[in-house]
This record gives structure tokens, C-alpha cells and sequence, in this order.
């Protein structure tokens, strides 16, 4: 299985963006399909985006869609995340997740988990 390292959270204005990163080690990371998922105060760990093993499909939660650009560089064994037009209802902390081949929008599942970042949007 991969190992997942999350970095890129902090502290931003609203209608602010941030970039988060997903570093993975261990074997095949282009065989796995990556996946963002948030957990605000209080809440459920919620699915954000995902995307399959060569990046060609993407899959988005309502409240990002058009907002969030999930990415990834199987050379440099990395998934992005792009946060844009902030708002404060998407302060939680944002995990990486991995799945071999299949493609999850549920936290269910997932083979691997990063420890997470956390992003926090002011008003």
C-alpha cells in the first residue's frame, strides 16, 4: 500500500485559494485512484474529489464543483488539490486517500489515509 503525506493547509480569507498536496511513497502510485475528503468541527468526514489512476476522470462534490481542481503527476507520485473562491464552510481538515484501481466517492473503503491538513477560512 502507499503512504500518504498531506501539506499545503492554512489559515485564508475568504473568496481566498490554497493549493494542497498529497505525496505518496511506496509501490505503484498510478495504479491507485486518489481521492480528497474534509472533516469540519463536528461533522462526518465528507467526500471532496477524486480522481482515477491516469487523471483523465474526475469526480467533485456539489459544494466545490467549479470551486476545487483535483490533479495529480504520476511521475512525481503526487495528487493536488486546488482550493479556490474560499469560503468559510470549507474550514475542516482535508485528507488524501488511496484506493487501488477503483475509483470511491465514500470514505469507505479506501485502502490508505493520509493524517490530513487543515485548512481554516476566515470572513
Amino acid at each position: 500500500q502507499v503512504q500518504l503525506v498531506e501539506s499545503g493547509g492554512g489559515l485564508v480569507q475568504a473568496g481566498g485559494s490554497l493549493r494542497l498536496s498529497c505525496a505518496a511513497s511506496g509501490r505503484a502510485f498510478s495504479s491507485y485512484a486518489m481521492g480528497w475528503f474534509r472533516r469540519a468541527p463536528g461533522a462526518e468526514r465528507n467526500f471532496v474529489a477524486a480522481i482515477n489512476w491516469s487523471g483523465e476522470m474526475t469526480y467533485y462534490a456539489d459544494s466545490v464543483k467549479g470551486r476545487f481542481t483535483i490533479s495529480r503527476d504520476n511521475a512525481k507520485n503526487t495528487v493536488y488539490l486546488q482550493l479556490n473562491s474560499l469560503k468559510p464552510e470549507d474550514t475542516a481538515v482535508y485528507y488524501c486517500a488511496a484506493h487501488l484501481n477503483t475509483v470511491l466517492t465514500s470514505p469507505i473503503g479506501m485502502h490508505s489515509w493520509g493524517k490530513g491538513t487543515l485548512v481554516t477560512v476566515s470572513t
